[in-house]
This record gives structure tokens, sequence and C-alpha cells, in this order.
């Protein structure tokens, strides 16, 4: 990977490492426009000022737009958004592991269970 693309992948993980702007992200995916208080609700437990500078934000990356009926992916938001599908294969992989590593009568090595960054 390049210095330039490490630098690229550096910022946007630190958009997205703010709380709740994957979250807006993904709830925001399903191609439907959302009025501000519809994606709080969609998001959950965020609160209106965290949301409203989550969303100016990831509008000002260019990741979501505000029209008239409500807030929605821009283009680049949705590739975004369809990237992420794969973490959530991954996501159900992973749990599904995790669920068979605690289950009664699994192995409780510490080899059993999935670790963070390995």
């Amino acid at each position: 990977m390049s210095a330039r693309d490490n630098a690229a992948m550096v910022q946007l993980l630190e958009l997205l490492e703010c709380r709740y702007a994957i979250r807006v992200v993904w709830a925001l995916s399903d191609g439907h426009p959302q009025t501000f208080r519809l994606l709080q609700d969609s998001v959950g437990g965020v609160t209106p000022n965290t949301l409203n500078t989550r969303l100016k934000e990831l509008r000002a990356a260019r990741l979501v737009e505000h029209g008239g009926d409500g807030y929605r992916l821009t283009s680049l938001g949705a590739d975004l958004a369809r990237r992420l599908t794969e973490v959530q294969r991954f996501a159900s992989k992973w749990s599904q592991q995790l669920a068979r590593s605690h289950a009664p009568g699994a192995a409780t090595s510490r080899t059993s269970a999935p670790r963070m960054g390995a």
C-alpha cells in the first residue's frame, strides 16, 4: 500500500470511528431517504446534537446528502455501504463462531475464542 493509500485509509477510518458514523451510513444503506427524526430512530440511542454533528461530517466528506425528502447516501456513500455488506457477512460468521466457543461443552482454552487483532 502506498503512503497516499495509507493516508486515505487513516482519514476514512478517523471519520468512521466517530461515534455513530458507521451506523448512520448503515441506516441509510437501503437507499431510502430518511428525515432527521427517522434517522435518529434508525440509528438508535444517538442524541440530536451528536447526530447533527455526524451528519455535518458525513456531508462534508460527501458520503451523505440532504434533499427535500431527507438524508440519503451519495453515490460514494452507497459504494461504502455496499462494501460494509462484507463486514456484515464477517460479523455473522464471527458471531456464530463466538457463540459456538461459548456453548456448553465447548473448549475453554484461550485458543478456542476469537481474538481481536489476530
